[in-house]
C-alpha cells in the first residue's frame, strides 16, 4: 500500500502510517490546536465503487493499543458524514472484525452526498481532496484501562490511502512508431513469479475521463480496479494494464485510429517486460474504450481470448472480422446509439454463421440473479454473448432517464457482474 503525505509536516513510521509532527517546545503548532498527546493523526482511506472513488474510513493513530470492544460510533464525529462502524485494529485499513490494536478505524456511509473524491457525469470530472473535520466526542479506552476523554481539536487528516488504485504502477510508454505518447498504470500480481505465465486484462476507459492525469482511469469506476481486487486476484491472478488517455483516441465515425497500433505496441512492450501468456490476452473498455477494443480486434482478430465490450459500438458495415473473436457484449435498451448499432452488428456476426447468445436483463437484479442469468446465456455455448439491461433498471433515482444516463449507468452495472469476469479468464486462444 502506497501512502501519499499531504503537507510537509509528515513523517512515516515503519508501519506506514504518518503521524502528526508535533510541535517543538515553545513552538506554533503544525494543524491548529495542539492535538492531545495519545493522537498521532489520521489516515483518509478510499474505495471505487461503479460510479467512482469514494471516501469510505478515517484510520486514526494512536500511543497505545485500543480496546476494540469499548468502542461505538458515538465516539466520533465526522462532519456531514454519515459513522457506520468504529472498530480498533492493528492496521491503518479496514477489517471484518475489529480488533486491538493502535489504529481506530472510523468507516463512513459511501451513499454519502459528499463522499465522492472522483466521480464523473460523461462530461465534466470532479476531485475533491480528504479534508473530513473528524473529532473524538467519546471516551476512548485503551487494553490498559486507561481513558482518553473527549476533545474539541479536529484530528488532522496526514495521509491517504487509495484502496487497490495504490496497488497500480505508473509508467509512459512513447510508441516510435505511431509518434503517440501513453501514460499507463500496471498491476504486477502480489507473488509474481517470472517462471510463470500470467493472463493480462486491458482495460481502456470512455472519453468522460479524457485526462492528463494517469490515475484518473483507476478511479472512474470499476473497469480497471476490480481486476486487481484481492477477491478477484484469489480466483483469477492476472496483470491489469490500464492506459489513461490525453486525447480522445475513438470516435462515433468507427475511423481507424493509430491508437488501435499504439495499444498493440503497449501490450507487446509489457510482454517482452513479464511473463504474460499470449494466449490468454484480454481486452475490456466501456464506450470509447470498447470502440477502441473494437478497432483494435478487427485489425487483430487473432491478438486476444476473448473481449467483454461495454456500451460500445463501431460500423456495421466494418465489423465482419469480429464475428470470428469471443465477445461479452453489455449494453443499455436506452442507449439511443451503442444499443441499436449493437443490433446490427450482432445480426453482421449472425449472416456470417457466428451463433450470437441474447438476453435482456434487469439492472436491478441481485448478485444471485446475475450468477442465475450468466449460467443461463453459458449454456449456450455461444462465442457471442449478448447482453441488454432492460430500459427503466438502469439509471439511479435522481438521474434523468435519458439515453446518456442510459450509456454511462451501463458500466456501473456491468462490471459489477462477477459471471461475466470469471467467463473471460476461462476463454483461452485456440493453438
Amino acid at each position: 500500500m502506497k501512502l501519499f503525505a499531504l503537507g510537509s509536516a509528515l513523517m512515516l513510521t515503519p508501519a506506514g502510517f504518518a503521524l502528526a509532527q508535533q510541535p517543538a517546545a515553545g513552538g506554533p503548532p503544525s494543524f491548529g490546536p495542539p492535538l492531545p498527546a495519545h493522537i498521532r493523526g489520521s489516515t483518509a482511506i478510499t474505495a471505487v465503487f461503479g460510479d467512482g472513488q469514494k471516501l469510505t474510513a478515517i484510520a486514526i493513530g494512536y500511543d497505545a493499543e485500543i480496546d476494540s470492544t469499548a468502542l461505538s460510533t458515538t465516539a466520533f464525529s465526522v462532519k456531514d458524514r454519515t459513522i457506520t462502524r468504529v472498530y480498533a485494529n492493528t492496521t491503518a485499513a479496514p477489517a471484518d472484525h475489529g480488533r486491538n490494536g493502535r489504529f481506530v478505524i472510523v468507516e463512513l456511509s459511501p451513499d454519502d452526498t459528499n463522499a465522492a473524491t472522483f466521480a464523473s457525469d460523461g462530461r465534466d470530472i470532479t476531485r475533491r481532496d480528504a479534508t473530513e473535520i473528524v473529532t473524538q466526542t467519546g471516551n476512548v479506552r485503551t487494553v490498559g484501562g486507561a481513558d482518553y476523554a473527549p476533545s474539541d481539536v479536529v484530528v488532522p487528516i496526514t495521509s491517504v490511502s487509495n484502496t487497490v488504485v495504490d496497488d497500480f504502477d505508473q509508467m509512459v510508454l512513447s510508441d516510435p512508431a505511431t509518434g503517440n505518447v501513453v501514460e499507463y498504470n500496471l498491476y504486477v500480481p502480489k507473488n509474481y513469479d517470472p517462471s510463470k505465465s500470467y493472463p493480462l486484462v486491458l482495460f481502456m476507459h470512455d472519453a468522460g475521463v479524457t485526462s492528463p492525469v494517469a490515475e484518473t482511469t483507476l478511479k472512474q469506476g470499476l473497469g480497471a480496479v476490480v481486476w486487481a481486487e484481492p477477491e478477484e486476484q484469489a480466483k483469477h491472478e492476472a496483470f491489469v494494464l490500464a492506459p489513461q488517455f490525453s486525447v480522445q483516441v475513438a470516435g462515433d465515425n468507427s475511423d481507424d485510429t493509430s491508437w488501435a497500433d499504439t495499444i498493440v505496441n503497449l501490450l507487446a512492450d509489457v510482454s517482452n517486460r513479464y511473463s504474460i501468456d499470449q494466449n490468454r490476452l484480454y481486452t475490456t473498455g466501456q464506450s470509447g474504450g470498447a470502440m477502441l477494443s473494437l478497432a483494435i480486434m478487427i485489425k487483430h482478430p487473432d491478438l486476444f481470448a476473448a473481449a467483454f465490450i461495454v456500451a460500445g459500438q463501431w460500423d456495421p458495415a466494418k465489423v465482419a472480422p469480429l464475428a470470428k473473436t469471443r465477445q461479452w457484449i453489455v449494453v443499455s435498451e436506452g442507449d439511443a446509439k451503442a444499443y441499436p448499432t449493437e443490433n446490427e452488428m450482432t445480426a453482421v456476426y449472425e449472416t456470417l454463421g457466428t451463433r450470437v447468445a441474447k438476453a435482456s436483463w434487469s439492472g436491478l437484479s441481485t448478485p444471485a440473479e446475475f450468477a442465475t442469468q450468466v449460467r443461463a446465456m453459458e449454456s449456450e455455448k455461444a462465442p457471442i454473448n449478448y447482453t441488454v439491461l432492460e430500459k427503466g433498471t438502469v439509471v439511479p433515482t435522481g438521474q434523468s432517464d435519458d439515453p446518456g444516463s442510459n450509456h454511462i449507468n451501463t458500466w456501473r452495472i456491468a462490471y459489477r457482474v462477477e459471471g461475466i469476469r470469471d467467463w473471460l479468464f476461462q476463454q483461452v486462444k485456440p493453438q
